[in-house]
């Protein structure tokens, strides 16, 4: 084989035990009882020892070498060779063991989290919480380029973004949002509607349907914590939570769909590659954030939503499931939050991990800390730790830098919306009618197409005309408060 067929074989291997990872998380957090906790840890570690071997191995760098200077490349071809450099230089300055130990640790603090929440107990979670802090303090002195550590975490989910430059983009949230929730929640609230949880489940079901989900390519789960994962762009798995009378759950699963419709339309010819998967998790997130909150809770889609609660055997007023999911009222648990507070909650969480990582906030001030930040910027009392510090899984499974992503996702969503809208017009009458086909289409050949080919802001650029911008989601905001 040439250089690059053999550098190809290598990358489709890669894909393929990335796949195989993201299978047994799947299986982890839905199907695997308690007891494979420890086994599951184990597992992780060796998959990612075996993993990293062949990512880093001195034949990508030979093969890397002789690629060099060939202008036969086609487009994708010289992509492929350019992030392979990329990455197999990163992953470089990774010892294996330590690569091997995040993961490990990731897993077994995942299992003591799960109880911890459970019982409210910060205390007990707190000693696995600070190894994964050191554990992270150590993967960033890898790459010790002079700037704060946070920007080796940041780079795993968003390269070429730092923590300078999210600061610069989350200063006029945590200016203008404070207000508009204020002036928001300060008017009647929207009541509860009682839909029994058979109901939900019904109504997510024909959502999805609605959206393209069929039983081919997809799978809809239940979790504690909503996700999606996808094993191939023709295996897309979803999940979503059921918590009683709320409609919470259809909101969630159309977000997690929007991730997965993402991995579904990148281009086949970059499958198997090391750009067939979404460029980075702001990017995903935005596409999430678009499908929640630029379609499920627009005026015109809940007489679709409306019309699948009605079939389960819910009566619904489309108006007033409308005012329901566009409800603003400063509340505890992010995954709850609705589209104006929701960002407020990222902005807290990136100050606490740039904390947490540089050293001057301690792990055991944390729930403090967190508290603060929560009557600050939402007004709220924290009442325990299981509706605070304790909330969410990503502190557990060690992924520090990933936070940031999610208040990204909501403006490039916002800004992504405005330009649909510019190009196609107005889709009020295709979402009452439940027709997403040309929302689909539009995401698919501005976004999804690209997979890893284009990074977070030349993406953006390119599909919006200019960088990640605040002004979009602000405009959003005021309409919406």
């Amino acid at each position: 084989m040439s250089a690059l067929e053999s550098l190809r074989a290598r990358l489709a291997e890669l894909a393929d035990l990335s796949s195989l990872g993201r299978l047994a998380a799947w299986d982890q957090r839905t199907m695997m009882p308690p007891g494979g906790a420890a086994a599951r840890a184990q597992q992780f570690a060796a998959l990612e020892r075996l993993t990293h071997a062949r990512a880093t191995s001195d034949e990508i760098g030979a093969w890397l070498g002789d690629v060099d200077g060939d202008g036969d490349l086609s487009d994708v071809d010289r992509d492929v060779v350019r992030v392979a450099r990329r990455d197999w230089e990163h992953l470089r300055r990774v010892p294996v063991d330590l690569a091997a130990a995040r993961v490990q640790a990731s897993a077994e603090a995942q299992a003591i989290w799960q109880v911890a929440r459970a019982g409210s107990d910060f205390a007990m979670f707190a000693p696995a919480l600070e190894r994964n802090v050191e554990l992270a303090r150590e993967y960033a002195a890898c790459f010790d380029n002079g700037g704060h550590p946070y920007d080796a975490l940041l780079a795993d989910y968003d390269y070429g973004l730092s923590a300078a430059r999210v600061q610069e983009i989350f200063g006029p949230l945590a200016q203008a949002l404070p207000p508009l929730v204020a002036e928001a929640a300060a008017r009647p609230a929207a009541p509860d509607l009682p839909v029994p949880v058979e109901a939900q489940q019904a109504a997510v079901l024909g959502v999805l349907r609605r959206l393209g989900v069929g039983d081919e390519q997809w799978r809809v789960d239940v979790s504690p914590h909503p996700f999606s994962l996808a094993m191939s762009p023709t295996d897309l798995r979803v999940t979503t939570r059921y918590t009683g009378a709320s409609v919470e759950s259809l909101l969630a699963a159309v977000h997690e769909y929007g991730h997965a419709l993402y991995e579904h339309q990148i281009a086949p010819e970059l499958a198997r590659t090391n750009l067939g998967r979404g460029t980075s998790m702001s990017v995903h997130e935005s596409q999430s954030k678009l499908w929640e909150n630029h379609v499920a809770r627009h005026r015109a889609f809940a007489t679709v939503m409306a019309a699948e609660f009605a079939t389960a055997g819910v009566a619904v007023e489309p108006d007033a499931l409308h005012a329901l999911v566009k409800r603003v009222r400063p509340s505890l648990i992010r995954v709850e939050a609705d589209q104006l507070t929701y960002p407020l909650h990222i902005v807290m969480r990136f100050e606490l991990e740039l904390a947490l990582i540089d050293g001057t906030l301690a792990v055991a001030d944390l729930p403090t800390a967190w508290n603060d930040g929560i009557r600050r910027l939402l007004g709220v009392e924290v009442p325990d730790d299981a509706r605070g510090v304790l909330q969410d899984i990503h502190w557990a499974a060690g992924s520090f830098g990933y936070f940031p992503s999610y208040a990204l996702g909501c403006l490039i969503a916002a800004q992504l919306w405005e330009c649909l809208e510019s190009e196609l017009g107005p889709q009020d009458d295709a979402l009452r009618s439940g027709d997403v086909e040309s929302i689909r289409a539009w995401l698919g050949e501005h976004v999804h197409r690209h997979g890893r080919r284009l990074d977070t802001e030349p993406l953006v650029a390119r599909a919006t005309g200019g960088g990640i911008d605040a002004d979009p989601f602000l405009r959003y905001a005021s309409a919406a408060a």
